[in-house]
């Protein structure tokens, strides 16, 4: 199965404005619909529960969303069997789990903590990073401060806009 880590960020690096992680106020349009077409075709999304709160998601029948969380209990009225789960599963658990249910990719969508557990374990295959011609300066990134060492080669870049914002694809580079 292969794991792809989507996100969009400023060139300073900031996945959110000063801390509100509303991404869609500040998110090209261009970006938005990539990110709309990703998630329509995507049968199986991995988040986080901050993410999910603050851009809460309907239930679909086309996919699985699964919001990782340390309580998921708290969210039990909001299941959804089939389409929305809240689980306190490692990454490592729930690769497992849908590996052998067949899935052929996974869509991690948001939450640096979610990010950082994925990367830590060497999970990620792929880096679908949009980049906005933008500078925060303050906002959050999109793993928490942790020591990492990870390599990626480009797969490909491709200018959305007139305004520069590019959506690239990276390879994370594996035991070099």
């Amino acid at each position: 199965m292969k794991i792809v880590l989507v996100f969009v960020s400023t060139l300073d690096g900031k996945v959110t404005k000063w801390g509100d992680p509303h991404v869609k106020s500040w998110s090209s349009q261009k970006d938005q619909d990539y990110f709309n077409k990703l998630w329509n075709d995507a049968s199986l999304i991995v988040m986080g529960s901050n993410t999910f709160i603050a851009e809460p998601f309907i239930p679909s029948l086309n996919h699985l969303l699964i919001v990782m969380t340390r309580h998921p209990t708290k969210y039990k009225n909001d299941e959804v069997l089939g389409q929305l789960e809240f689980t306190n599963k490692s990454p490592d658990q729930l690769v497992n789990r849908f590996e052998k249910k067949g899935h052929e990719l996974m869509i991690v969508v948001g939450g640096a903590h979610i990010a950082t557990s994925f990367l830590k374990k060497q999970l990620v295959d792929e880096i679908w990073l949009t980049i906005e011609p933008k500078i925060f300066g303050l906002g959050g990134n999109f793993v928490i401060e942790e020591k990492l060492d990870i390599n990626l080669r480009l797969i490909s870049f491709e200018k959305a806009n007139d305004q520069g914002t590019l959506i690239t694809k990276y390879e994370v580079l594996k035991d070099l």
